[in-house]
């Protein structure tokens, strides 16, 4: 059980003098809290022999209130500085996960659903902060308050009296140590669902526009319902056990106060303990039953905690398919990029994305990459970003092989814009921005033209500070490529990849943006991958990939002249441009 305070070693170490002077003034706080029932029954003796004097009384009074205040003072340090802990526990995990999430690979992505991880991100670390703060107190409080209240019982007053008291505690401990195993493994299955209902509805709202089109909201409005009744059916699993904790508190402290009554009452007629000394033992008793609830809270949250943290754990725990290298090697510029007799298949398949893939490309050129979908135009990207390990072959940047050189220092080269646009839900001049933090407006508008996006930001009600909304919604399809194009433009990368990032644009608009390029993008290297070969005509070099291979390469003159896939998917395509002039 008590476990999770040994994973969280690491941050206890860190923190330990605020631990410690909050548990020090927790300690004292309660030994304060102890001498307010002595005075009671001081004052009820007096009262019972009749020698109670108003000067008495007076210093009584006094001393309480005086002892209230402190109390009062002292209990404001312990309660800031330990919860104060906790939440900077959770922000320390917090960051922590998402640096993690930052250097994860698309194989973790592709391993971990995005709901799950917001469920791990959210509701466990609030249940492992509450484990570092009211874990704590429960702690200090079922144990040494506990065991104070005990002493000062036993020494004080009876030890007789004490200890028939306490003859539930035993049977406390056995029943709180099983409910406390039900509340382990009940809450990491409601944890578990919780994160798959999570991953239900951000497909939901990405997916909102499908969904309507294919008439499936009733359906999709089912599958909703039946994932939050298997996660209100395990939360409940989980509120059953946690219902059973208070009333068998209670029926143990009940049984505990019968016993402190009858027994202490007989002690009184016998003449072993007075009056006063009875009034503060059941004081006493009634102070108890807040650690002996703390037992049963204390097992509650540390199996809660345990159960999140395990969770966390896993992710954390999870080594990044690709790492920097132990001493990477410095590469001033990319003069050029060699891919040697390069293959590749993603983890978990047994089929080649490509297959001896060899190139040779000099700074300043632009390389045009065209085929069929599926080709492995986009899976070829990635491995120059180096997104993947398990390479077969040779990529070099400047002769350097790209597993010598630092991850930071390829993903600075390359600016590169994929098929699937991001938009995140800021401003147009945000998004931008993003490839250049300290960028101007004047920068700004200068990318957007080269992106061919000026007339459509007048149209916008706010110009460079309209909201794109959530994943760019407010923006057309077209739009989204031309802020992600502007966003690259900005970063005046080395190395410029384009992934099929023109196809939602007419021709017109392509032609003009491949005609900026092509000023801008004068001694620098750009990759250029498209579905439509006016796309890449201009290249220096092309290749067409069939399966993972090159079946044909050189310029478009000489594609053209072999007389094979290219030159058929040009003639297609310019024949349907003639038909829509026609037409």
């Amino acid at each position: 059980m008590f476990e999770v305070f040994k994973k969280l070693d690491w941050f206890f170490k860190h923190y330990w003098k605020r631990y410690t002077f909050a548990i020090i003034s927790l300690i004292i706080a309660s030994a304060i809290g102890l001498i307010p029932p002595k005075l009671v029954g001081y004052a009820i003796d007096h009262i019972q022999f009749e020698t109670l004097t108003m000067q008495l009384l007076v210093t009584l009074i006094v001393g309480y209130l005086c002892l209230i205040v402190v109390h009062y003072a002292i209990s404001f340090l312990w309660d800031y500085t330990l919860f104060g802990g906790a939440v900077i526990l959770e922000r320390w995990i917090r960051s922590r996960l998402m640096d993690h999430f930052l250097k994860m690979t698309p194989t973790f992505y592709g391993r971990n659903k995005t709901g799950d991880l917001m469920a791990r991100s959210t509701n466990d670390l609030k249940a492992i902060a509450q484990t570092a703060g009211f874990g704590i107190l429960t702690l200090v409080d079922s144990t040494t308050f506990m065991f104070m209240l005990i002493a000062v019982m036993g020494f004080t007053i009876s030890w007789k009296l004490t200890l028939a008291a306490l003859i539930p505690l035993p049977i406390m401990a056995i029943v709180m140590n099983k409910y406390g195993a039900a509340i382990h493994a009940r809450f990491t299955k409601a944890q578990a669902a919780f994160g798959n209902m999570n991953n239900e509805v951000l497909e939901s709202i990405r997916g909102v526009r499908v969904i309507r089109a294919f008439v499936q909201e009733k359906q999709d409005a089912k599958r909703f319902k039946e994932m939050t009744e298997d996660v209100y059916d395990k939360n409940i699993a989980v509120a059953k056990i946690d219902a059973l904790f208070e009333p068998t508190m209670k029926i143990l402290v009940g049984l505990s106060y019968t016993i402190g009554l009858g027994y202490g009452a007989l002690l009184v007629f016998e003449n072993q303990i007075t009056l006063g000394d009875l009034v503060t033992f059941n004081v006493y008793l009634g102070m108890l039953i807040w650690p002996m609830f703390a037992v049963g809270e204390l097992i509650n949250v540390l199996q809660r905690g345990n159960a999140s943290l395990d969770r966390v754990n896993e992710t954390m725990n999870y080594v990044a398919d690709v790492q920097n290298p132990e001493n990477p090697k410095t590469v001033a510029s990319v003069d050029t990029i060699d891919f040697d007799d390069l293959s590749f298949s993603y983890p978990e398949t047994e089929t080649n994305q490509l297959s001896n893939i060899s190139l040779q490309v000099k700074k300043g050129q632009t390389i045009g990459i065209v085929g069929k979908t599926g080709a492995g135009k986009t899976t070829l990207f990635k491995l120059m970003l180096r997104q993947y390990p398990g390479i077969n072959g040779k990529i070099k940047y400047s002769g350097q092989k790209i597993e010598d050189i630092s991850l930071e220092q390829i993903r600075n080269w390359i600016g590169y814009v994929p098929q699937d646009q991001m938009m995140f839900s800021k401003t147009i001049r945000e998004n931008i921005q993003f490839g250049k933090e300290d960028a101007t407006d004047q920068e700004i508008y200068r990318v957007m033209e080269l992106a061919h996006f000026l007339d459509d930001i007048k149209q916008l009600p706010n110009g460079l500070d309209t909201q794109v909304g959530e994943s760019g919604v407010t923006l057309s399809g077209g739009q989204k490529q031309r802020v992600a194009l502007a966003r690259a433009f900005i970063k005046k990368p080395e190395v410029l990849i384009l992934d099929d990032s023109m196809s939602a644009v007419d021709g017109k608009t392509e032609a003009k943006i491949i005609e900026h390029l092509r000023q801008e993008r004068k001694n620098k290297t750009t990759f250029i991958a498209a579905h439509r070969m006016s796309a890449v005509t201009h290249a220096d070099h092309i290749i067409v990939l069939e399966n993972g291979k090159i079946v044909e390469e050189g310029t478009h003159d000489q594609l053209m002249k072999i007389g094979g896939w290219y030159k058929e998917q040009y003639e297609q395509q310019q024949m349907g441009n003639d038909e829509e002039v026609i037409s």
